[in-house]
């Protein structure tokens, strides 16, 4: 099903933040201001269970709806339709997620497809795809990483600058969204999946997050 590039582009209820009653003790500190930047977010090492704690820390987040599709399930009273949304979420600074949200109406898949990806946020360490190139631009990843999702896997190489994003459709608009400007990526198995494909590429990007050292300590 193909809709207009823009037209369910989910936009931030500025008001339903201002309303928002935290029912965990990390929303309750990012509310009191306790804890005031994403960084220190992180620190806590905390899940994060309310979508609003994202939107207070993280104001700049985009979303872009990759994929909607019409599911049908058995039940006692006959057959249920339901609208499944893949939705997009990041920052293009280093911070990406995919999400899945289902609704009986296409905004209200999409608006819990945002939610679901608020809550399960990926943060991308950058680094430069050239040894020759000193300058400390970031444009790339440090280190070539792999990510696989259902039969779907994906490689993602550090590339040069100026060589942009090599990459297929749905694997570009991943990178993109993370601020990657150059890379090169290697995709194997069903890659007409937009779930698995978007899911393998932050499985392969969160690896730099879980990296070791040799004393055996996480870089």
């Amino acid at each position: 099903m193909k809709f207009k590039k823009d037209r369910f582009t989910s936009q931030r209820d500025t008001g339903a933040l201002q309303k928002w009653v935290p029912k965990t003790a990390l929303g309750k500190k990012v509310q009191t201001g306790e804890i005031k930047t994403y960084e220190e977010l992180l620190a806590t090492q905390r899940p994060i269970l309310e979508p609003e704690i994202i939107d207070t820390l993280l104001p700049d987040l985009a979303d872009e709806v990759l994929e909607i599709r019409s599911t049908q399930r058995m039940t006692a009273y006959g057959r249920k339709q339901q609208m499944r949304a893949v939705v997009l979420v990041g920052n293009r600074k280093g911070v990406i997620a995919v999400g899945i949200g289902k609704g009986t109406e296409v905004r209200d898949a999409i608006a819990e497809g945002v939610k679901n990806a608020k809550k399960n946020l990926v943060t991308v360490p950058f680094g430069s795809g050239s040894w020759e190139d000193l300058s400390g631009f970031a444009n790339s990843l440090p280190r070539m990483v792999s990510g696989k999702s259902g039969s779907t896997q994906i490689s993602i190489r550090p590339a040069p600058r100026g060589v942009g994003i090599v990459a297929g459709k749905v694997a570009k608009k991943v990178l993109e969204m993370a601020g990657l400007k150059d890379a090169w990526t290697f995709t194997k198995g069903r890659t007409r999946n937009v779930l698995n494909v978007a899911q393998a590429c932050i499985v392969a990007l969160d690896t730099l997050n879980h990296l070791k050292t040799g004393t055996g300590v996480k870089a």
